[in-house]
């Protein structure tokens, strides 16, 4: 246990959380660019729950999100946030953090031999979402997802629907989940993928398959949230 200003942040019980992802391979697409390719991956681990707004606040000391309640996903966060957020649990965890921040410049370096937490690569999070299938959802979607035909406007407690074949909850509905890469920095600068479909999405929203983009710093929504990934 560690406390933090009054708040227990139970870090077995949040490791006890983490899920091995194996190893393996997963093909990407972009319809825009009209370009597929494929990434090995190595094993990781993946949080089966998007971040609670509980384990943010233990963290972080603070809450963002529009809608209220402990085991709620944490939103209205941009990717710099849940990147602090990272550092932050990595270092009361007494773990190397993955990010390093240049205050002169705004910008950051990424560490990717560092023991501490850190977000999914996009390639990472649509090979843990798929956990094997191969179409567009690993089950249906209502059974699986929050989303706007059951969502009745709002984020719903982690967990409820049923996993994925690897036991993650929530990878579609529910919150979208900030990915650490840059999506094209040709077009869009240093702007962020994100990954799975919101609550207030259409069917069409939730699938494996989509890429959005959005600005790391100024972008915050209330279907915007994150998970953690750790190297092995």
């Amino acid at each position: 246990m560690i406390q933090e200003n009054n708040e227990i942040l139970d870090v077995d019980l949040l490791n006890a959380q983490l899920v091995t992802i194996p190893n393996g391979e997963i093909t990407l697409r972009d319809d825009r660019l009209k370009h597929i390719w494929t990434v090995q991956i190595r094993s990781f681990l993946l949080s089966k729950y998007a971040i609670t707004q509980e384990l943010y606040g233990q963290v972080m000391q603070t809450s963002p999100s529009t809608f209220s309640g402990s085991t709620l996903p944490v939103e209205t966060i941009s990717w710099r946030d849940a990147i602090s957020f990272c550092n932050q649990l990595s270092s009361i965890s007494d773990l190397n953090p993955c990010y390093i921040f240049n205050v002169d410049t705004d910008d950051y370096q990424f560490d990717n031999l560092a023991n501490g937490y850190r977000l999914p690569t996009e390639a990472e999070w649509e090979y843990a979402c798929k956990a094997g299938t191969q179409g567009i959802r690993y089950a249906e979607l209502d059974h699986i997802a929050w989303y706007k035909n059951n969502a009745n406007g709002t984020t719903h407690p982690v967990g409820l629907k049923v996993p994925n074949a690897f036991g993650l909850y929530d990878m579609l509905g529910n919150v979208w989940e900030w990915c650490s890469d840059i999506y094209d920095e040709t077009v869009y600068g240093s702007y962020r993928i994100i990954r799975g479909g919101g609550w207030c999405d259409e069917e069409r929203g939730c699938m494996a398959t989509n890429r959005r983009r959005s600005h790391p710093k100024s972008f915050k929504i209330d279907d915007l949230g994150f998970r953690i990934a750790k190297n092995l």
